[in-house]
C-alpha cells in the first residue's frame, strides 16, 4: 500500500513538472493553456483518489478474516460504480469526449444514492446489534471513501469540460 501511495505520488510530482515545463518553454494559449491547467487540476484530484484507495485498503487488510456483520453487496456495487467513473472521466479527457465526461457528472448521483443507502443501512444495524459498532464504522469509512473517489472523478470529468469548451461547472467562456 505505501509503495503504491509512493509511486501515486511520483508521478503527480511528474506531470506537475511536465505541465510546468510546458508552461514556461511553450507559452500555450487559447485550447493549449486550457488542457495543461486542466490537467494540472485533474492531477490533484488523482493524487487524492490513490490516497483514498490506499485508506480502503488499509481498513480491508484489518477486517481480513474477521466475520461481517452483514452480507456485503452494495459497497461492492457502490467500488464498481465508482470504479467506472474514474475510468470513464480519464478516458473522456484522453479521447476529449464531452459527452463521457457529462455522463460522468450525472452518475455521481448514483454513488451518492448507494452511499446513503449503506449509511442507513448500517445505522440500523448499529441500532439492532450490539456490537455490530466497530466494524460498521470501517464499513461506512470504506463507502465514505469511495462516495469522495466518486467526487474526485466528478471533478475531473468537469475538468475535461473546462478542457473543450472553456466553461466550467456551468459557466460560460
Amino acid at each position: 500500500m505505501i509503495q503504491f501511495e509512493q509511486k501515486t505520488d511520483e508521478k503527480d510530482r511528474e506531470i506537475e513538472s511536465l505541465c510546468l515545463k510546458l508552461l514556461l518553454q511553450q507559452q500555450p494559449v487559447a485550447r493549449d493553456l486550457r488542457l495543461i491547467s486542466a490537467a494540472l487540476k485533474m492531477i490533484t484530484d488523482m493524487e487524492r483518489i490513490g490516497d483514498q484507495a490506499a485508506d480502503i485498503a488499509e481498513i480491508v487488510v484489518m477486517l481480513d478474516g474477521a466475520p461481517y456483520i452483514k452480507r456485503l453487496e452494495h459497497i461492492p456495487e457502490m467500488a464498481r460504480e465508482t470504479i467506472w467513473m474514474v475510468k470513464s472521466a480519464i478516458d473522456a479527457f484522453v479521447s476529449r469526449d464531452l459527452a463521457l465526461a457529462g455522463r460522468v457528472i450525472a452518475h455521481d448521483d448514483v454513488v451518492d444514492a448507494l452511499f446513503l443507502h449503506i449509511k442507513d443501512e448500517l445505522i440500523g444495524l448499529i441500532e439492532q446489534r450490539v456490537g455490530a459498532g466497530g466494524q460498521a464504522l470501517d464499513l461506512l469509512m470504506i463507502a465514505k471513501y469511495l462516495e469522495r473517489i466518486g467526487d474526485h472523478a466528478t471533478n475531473i470529468a468537469e475538468w475535461v469540460e473546462f478542457s473543450i469548451t472553456g466553461a466550467h461547472k456551468g459557466e460560460q467562456a
